[in-house]
């Protein structure tokens, strides 16, 4: 009886400090809609873990987005990519909600934040900052809509908590915002790692993929190998909500051998600052060749991500000539559903010869040194702990095309590359711009910085690079109406704009003589100018769009229209 009472005391005081740590009735739905989730927070995303829930909006945009808790509207930042339009709502109890990718907000910011992007004749508002009586919110208030502005995929709300004080994001399902999961999660896929050089996988000194195979109900069992040294593994794996076919992330990986925990991470919390150690929490390399993301099983010298927990000599497994073991790699999703891969090792001594080929370059790369490298008109630097590791840097300039490294190594900062480019007329000099090659389509615009002699860039990207020419202007398609047509029940002008050289640099229109704001969708290149921001004067009007490129090249478009008042 003792026994039993001193448990249920543990469990009532474990309970009442997670509800303290994190209020699992305070926040609502932020949608009228049953939530299904596109992605999940903690996702593995490019050089970042997801820091939010995607909510599904039934394919749909202009759904009502309400406040999630009593509050004020804190900040507001609109630009082109990242959220898109984006609102942050900060709460008495010491959490801050963020919604993404709005089409827009509440009439009365909607008006607010439209008066600043006329005053400033600028899209992109930067950040709005506001005290708690600008726009008070209580909860349940229409807060916005939702959209596909930013950098969405398709129509989604993005969710956020955040604790206010140090901006760490949470996990929104740990304030109990519902989703239904009964799915575990599923394992693709296997690899296993030599961690030192006397380690072998197989008689193998390389990373390989270990078959599995699913026995059911989550289990599965890979093929037995023979090890020595300190070795760890990698597993592609992914889970699945109810009602919807996303692949989405996992909550927590750990690993045991012969039934001790060596290692464990999960996706409570972590700030954005930290985030960027994705790149050492997955295999990097693998991911940038083939585009698949192994989450690896033990932790890289250099990785200060925070999620880790308890972790024994890093996870890496020193297996022992004669000894056999039984590794266990476990992955849970938010609702505790688990799946297991069980790994049969003998242990056994290679006696296989295996000898590495001498790095012979001349760029030798201490990561925590200042480098800086040049060959003929091409000069890399790199600033002090760029790279994680130290490394032999490949480093080639041929035929105008700077070949550096390799884009399978991560790095920790940007680097600097520059071009000479005095040996090119002004003319030449105007249309050009520095271009990554590791793009399969074309070459992609790096932000060029121009001086008489030098053009430079900062990139966090190895690869190939060079200085491409752009002389084509962008194009511009006028939408729905032509030149000299009455649109009297148009709500709107729509415009296509494109560009095939350096990109898209910026665009202004008018009506009449005056600025009007044209929001741009740059996954279908269409700009739209909403005919309700202002009042027009008269029946007939001329609308003009000018659009540059990142180059200078510039294309002018003017077309005059009428349109009768509607009240």
């Amino acid at each position: 009886m003792k026994q039993f009472t001193l448990f249920s005391f543990l469990v009532f005081n474990l309970i009442t400090f997670s509800q303290k740590k994190y209020p699992t009735d305070y926040f609502r739905n932020p949608l009228d809609i049953p939530i299904f989730l596109s992605g999940s927070f903690g996702e593995l995303r490019s050089n970042h873990f997801h820091a939010g829930l995607d909510i599904k909006t039934q394919g749909k945009e202009g759904l009502k987005v309400f406040a999630a808790a009593d509050g004020y509207v804190s900040r507001i930042k609109v630009q082109q990519f990242g959220y898109g339009k984006a609102i942050y709502v900060t709460h008495p109890n010491g959490f801050t909600t963020v919604y993404g990718h709005l089409s827009k907000f509440n009439d009365e910011i909607e008006a607010y934040v439209k008066s600043v992007q006329y005053k400033k004749e600028d899209y992109n508002t930067g950040n709005l900052f506001f005290k708690e009586d600008k726009f008070p919110l209580q909860k349940g208030d229409l807060l916005a809509y939702s959209g596909d502005t930013g950098g969405s995929g398709g129509p989604h709300l993005h969710f956020e908590i955040r604790d206010t004080a140090s901006e760490k994001i949470i996990n929104p399902l740990l304030f109990g915002i519902k989703v239904q999961d009964t799915k575990t999660p599923t394992f693709q896929s296997l690899k296993g790692y030599t961690l030192s050089t006397d380690a072998r996988i197989n008689q193998q000194k390389k990373s390989f993929q270990i078959p599995i195979k699913s026995i059911g109900n989550g289990n599965y069992i890979a093929d037995k190998i023979t090890a020595s040294g300190y070795i760890s593994f990698g597993v592609s794996v992914f889970d699945r909500f109810n009602g919807v076919p996303n692949k989405n992330g996992i909550f927590s990986l750990e690993m045991f051998v012969n039934g001790k925990r060596f290692y464990y991470h999960d996706v409570e919390t972590f700030s954005f600052a930290e985030s960027k150690y994705l790149n050492l929490h997955i295999d990097y390399e693998h991911y940038k060749k083939y585009k698949r993301r192994y989450q690896k099983t033990h932790k890289e010298t250099a990785n200060k991500l925070s999620t880790y927990e308890k972790l024994i000599n890093n996870g890496k497994i020193n297996i022992q000539k004669g000894f056999n073991y039984t590794i266990e790699i476990i992955a849970k999703d938010f609702a505790g559903n688990k799946s297991s891969i069980k790994i049969p090792v003998s242990g056994k001594e290679s006696n296989a010869i295996f000898s590495s080929k001498a790095d012979t370059t001349n760029y030798k790369v201490v990561a925590k040194n200042f480098h800086k490298f040049s060959k003929d008109d091409v000069t890399i630097a790199f600033p002090k702990n760029t790279f994680y590791n130290d490394l032999y840097l490949d480093f080639k300039v041929d035929k105008n095309i700077a070949k550096i490294h390799n884009p399978t190594v991560p790095l920790n900062k940007s680097f600097t590359l520059t071009f000479n480019v005095s040996k090119y007329s002004k003319k030449e000099k105007q249309q050009m711009y520095i271009a990554n090659l590791e793009y399969p389509k074309y070459p992609r615009y790096n932000y060029t910085r121009k001086k008489d002699s030098t053009f430079y860039t900062t990139t966090k990207i190895l690869g190939n690079y060079t200085l491409a020419i752009d002389s084509i202007k962008p194009k511009i398609k006028l939408l729905y109406f032509k030149d000299q047509q009455w649109i009297s029940n148009s709500k709107t002008i729509k415009v296509k704009i494109s560009d095939i050289g350096s990109g898209i640099k910026n665009w202004r229109a008018t009506i009449d003589g005056e600025w009007v704001l044209m929001q741009y969708n740059h996954k279908k290149r269409i700009l739209t100018y909403n005919f309700s921001d202002k009042k027009l004067v008269g029946s007939k009007h001329i609308f003009k769009l000018v659009v540059s490129d990142n180059v200078g090249n510039t294309n002018e478009l003017s077309a005059t229209f009428f349109k009768k008042q509607i009240n």
